[in-house]
């Protein structure tokens, strides 16, 4: 992986942080529970991919 390529992934793992803290913070606002349990799942899938990245960045370290 370039170094250009290796900053992209690091911002993308910081946007993907942002996200799951707005997220957390948002679920803990909402009181009516099919809107919780769907953003619940959008939670788990920047989880998701913030993990994916995350490998992407330690398969580069080895």
């Amino acid at each position: 992986m370039t170094q250009k390529e290796l900053l992209y992934v690091e911002d993308a793992v910081g946007h993907e942080q942002n996200l799951i803290k707005i997220i957390n913070e948002t679920i803990n606002m909402l009181q009516d529970t099919n809107l919780k349990n769907f953003i619940s799942g959008q939670l788990n899938v920047h989880q998701n991919i913030k993990t994916e990245l995350m490998n992407m960045l330690g398969g580069e370290a080895s």
